[in-house]
């Protein structure tokens, strides 16, 4: 690797740039039946790059990408880098409404789309669009020659994309990364996890969730082949396991529901996925009876819990090196090197001792710069690095995660739940991760979400929503919940569903739980 991949200056695209170098012939991007090598990959973003400067898109602007998972998106992200501008990625499945909403919110400049878009609307019709690009009409494929590498000068310090995720408000929250920010987290991953040009790696996660970082531009970074998972593998997980055999991946990383739906679906016997050798996962709780059985299966494999809010990238990180012997779920581990983990009790104190918990606060090279456009809640959740933090590379300032954790006995630590998913039910103060936990140690049980019901009475009634073998009855569970919990945190109803509703990133949708069973 290069002086970009170093101390010194450095962004994103660099690591394409330097894999095209390196690599030219190895196999940069696999779409299906289509496969881009590195050296095409990096052609073809040089051109829409150029074709973008000529469009008038300047160093800073945004450009909304809406696009489905494609080598069309692929290139298109890495082409917007080299032009200096941010890549903001739009879910090509949302409302139209919701898309121009991001789209004015941030100014997006251009718009890069194409026919493989969800089907759905465009924003393209936006005030103050320089250009609409159809990323299909590429000028190699008509002879039109255009500049060779472009370089814009961009650096660390630049920003370089932008995440929408949904603001408590019901107004979307813009999440801006810079260069470095990116880099940090992505230049751990590759040197921790040994990746390398020999790597295959899933690409599962939609462009508009944090989890593509890692598949974009890890893969970049490690010339690795970067293989696009189809949606509708995805959408089934008995096509989904055979892809993942097919295709040859040694690398996945998902949201952990995306496998327990292959445990529970697929038909998996013992070592199903001899080639995999690493298995990340990030995004929600990995139900520990599942994660046991899984790693059972794969003895072979690699695998690691990731952590980390958008605003933070992953920012700790925990190996489970043997399959748990507890029902508890595993540990969200110890802060990346030159991050700073540091958790702040009720009382306003660091926690130093084990058993102490409170509030999650992170600071060091992977925190955002803040939300766009939104100064009042950049300053509510950045706040001055607390005094005694140490470990963290830089940085005046730490994200307030909104997560509670434990301090472990060994250092680790330990995910007790969300700030706002603590609720109040007959004058107690519940955490509804503790519920799940419950009835996760439920032989029978696969998936189950609790949720709080608004309810004049009592605050807020319990309903716990489960995934289960047949046979359940609510009557058992409630019995498990017994066996483990104070009265007061026994759910008042129990609703057996044959899948829990998923957000576009595939997590568990509370909010549709709760609007379902008001």
């Amino acid at each position: 690797m290069s002086a970009h991949n170093g101390d010194g200056p450095g962004a994103l695209h660099h690591l394409l740039r330097e894999a095209a170098a390196a690599h030219p012939h190895r196999t940069a991007v696999v779409d299906g039946a289509r496969t881009l090598t590195y050296a095409e990959l990096d052609a073809w973003s040089d051109r829409l790059a150029a074709r973008l400067l000529a469009s008038g898109v300047g160093r800073g602007d945004r450009v909304g990408l809406h696009l489905d998972k494609s080598a069309e998106a692929v290139a298109g992200i890495h082409g917007v880098l080299k032009a200096g501008a941010c890549y903001v990625p739009l879910d090509p499945q949302a409302p139209l409404a919701r898309l121009r909403g991001i789209a004015e919110d941030c100014a997006v400049s251009a718009l890069l789309t194409g026919p493989r878009r969800g089907g759905g609307a465009s924003p393209d019709d936006l005030p103050g669009l320089k250009a609409v690009l159809d990323l299909t009409d590429d000028p190699a494929d008509t002879g039109e020659l255009l500049p060779g590498p472009v370089d814009t000068g961009v650096g660390p310090d630049d920003l370089a994309y932008i995440l929408y995720t949904s603001g408590s408000t019901g107004r979307p929250k813009g999440v801006t990364l810079t260069h470095g920010n990116g880099l940090a987290f992505v230049r751990w991953a590759v040197a921790e996890f040994g990746l390398g040009h020999e790597d295959r790696m899933s690409s599962h996660a939609p462009l508009h969730f944090d989890l593509s970082i890692l598949d974009v531009f890890g893969a970049a970074a490690a010339a690795a082949a970067l293989v696009l998972v189809p949606a509708r593998a995805s959408a089934f997980p008995v096509e989904l396991a055979q892809f993942v055999r097919e295709a040859g991946l040694t690398v996945w990383y998902s949201v952990p529901s995306v496998l327990t739906l292959l445990l529970r679906q697929a038909g998996l016997e013992a070592d199903p996925f001899p080639g995999l050798r690493l298995v990340l996962f990030a995004g929600e709780v990995f139900p520990t009876p599942q994660l046991r059985r899984l790693m059972t299966l794969m003895p072979g494999a690699r695998l690691v819990n990731l952590y980390g809010p958008t605003e933070t990238n992953v920012c700790t990180w925990y190996e489970v090196a043997q399959p748990p012997v507890t029902d508890e779920p595993v540990p969200i581990g110890r802060a990346l090197p030159g991050v700073a983990a540091v958790v702040v009790t009720d009382g306003g104190g660091i926690a130093t001792e084990p058993g102490e918990s409170g509030e999650l606060l992170i600071s060091g090279p992977t925190v955002m710069r803040g939300y766009w456009n939104d100064p009042v809640r950049t300053e509510q959740v950045l706040v001055p690095t607390p005094v005694g933090a140490a470990g963290a590379d830089g940085g005046p300032s730490a994200y307030r995660t909104g997560d509670l954790v434990r301090l472990g006995a060994d250092g680790n630590l330990v995910f007790l739940g969300r700030r706002d998913h603590q609720v109040k039910t007959r004058g107690y103060r519940v955490e509804l991760t503790e519920i799940e936990a419950a009835l996760h140690a439920h032989p029978a049980v696969v998936e189950c979400a609790v949720v709080a019901v608004p309810d004049e009475l009592v605050t807020n009634r319990l309903v716990a929503c489960v995934v289960a073998a047949e046979g359940t009855t609510g009557l058992a569970l409630s019995k498990a919940c017994r066996d483990r919990l104070p009265r007061y945190m026994i759910p008042d109803r129990f609703e057996l569903v044959d899948a829990l509703p998923r957000t576009s990133t595939d997590k568990t949708d509370r909010r549709a739980l709760v609007e379902r069973f008001s």
